[in-house]
């Protein structure tokens, strides 16, 4: 069978698309790494942002379903509260900066958490408090470098490496994220001191909610148990300019704002 020449003509104009397109790994183009990760930063929490999200824990043996309220204001404070089943309502977290307390409603007290206890699994789930928070400890305690290009789903998409910083007090001796162009993020896999892959959280189904394009489903699983992940997936989700202070203090921990 003889094989069909593409008219020269053809070629020329793909060969022009070709080498006139922007390539962002051009000096000038491609963005500092650590720009891209605050960005995604910036994208997922925004100023200060309103939530409601089931989660999902999943066993090869058992599942159950959380549902979580949510307030953030900046990168720093975040208040977590459970709204359901009736047996988990009331459990709350708050992080104010650095500072950690959890509440449970059935004892009445409020614990203050140590900063060892940021990387601790939050309700038995395979999310830690800082994955919760969206901590900014990836952006001040780690180095970051792109490694890797590609275009996605007609977006650009970059992996980025971070690495700790000396004498960092964090407990992953790598991350690697997968960024789109516009903040998004991909993916996230968590390494262990070894640089052995632990788990790696992906995100699904981005759809337009809380005015812009966002990924609904978040999904953090297992590197050696594909039987062993949580899941998040979004009722509600608003950014907002700002909140009141008096949101983040141990008194709304007790008495979570109306929803």
């Amino acid at each position: 069978m003889k094989a069909h020449k593409l008219p020269d003509l053809v070629l020329g104009a793909l060969l022009a698309l070709i080498l006139t397109a922007p390539l962002p790994s051009a000096a000038g183009d491609r963005p500092q790494a650590s720009e891209l990760v605050r960005r995604a930063f910036d994208y997922m929490r925004g100023r200060a942002s309103v939530s409601e999200v089931d989660m999902t824990i999943h066993r090869v043996d058992w599942q159950r379903t959380m549902t979580i309220r949510a307030w953030t204001r900046g990168m720093k404070q975040s208040l977590f509260y459970i709204s359901a089943p009736p047996k988990d309502e009331g459990n709350g977290t708050l992080k104010d900066g650095p500072r950690m307390w959890t509440y449970n409603p059935k004892v009445n007290r409020v614990i203050k958490l140590p900063p060892s206890m940021m990387s601790q699994a939050w309700m038995g789930s395979d999310f830690s408090n800082n994955d919760l928070a969206k901590s900014d400890t990836l952006i001040e305690d780690y180095t970051h470098t792109i490694d890797e290009i590609a275009t996605i789903g007609g977006h650009w998409v970059y992996t980025v490496t971070a690495t700790p910083r000396p004498a960092a007090p964090v407990v992953w001796g790598m991350q690697r994220l997968k960024i789109r162009e516009d903040g998004i993020l991909l993916q996230e896999a968590f390494f262990d001191e070894d640089l052995e892959p632990v788990k790696t959280m992906t995100t699904y189904d981005i759809n337009k909610i809380g005015g812009k394009p966002y990924p609904c489903r978040w999904r953090m699983q297992d590197a050696q148990d594909r039987e062993k992940y949580t899941q998040l997936e979004y009722r509600h989700l608003e950014f907002k300019d700002d909140l009141p202070e008096r949101i983040f203090t141990r008194a709304a921990l007790q008495q979570p704002p109306a929803w």
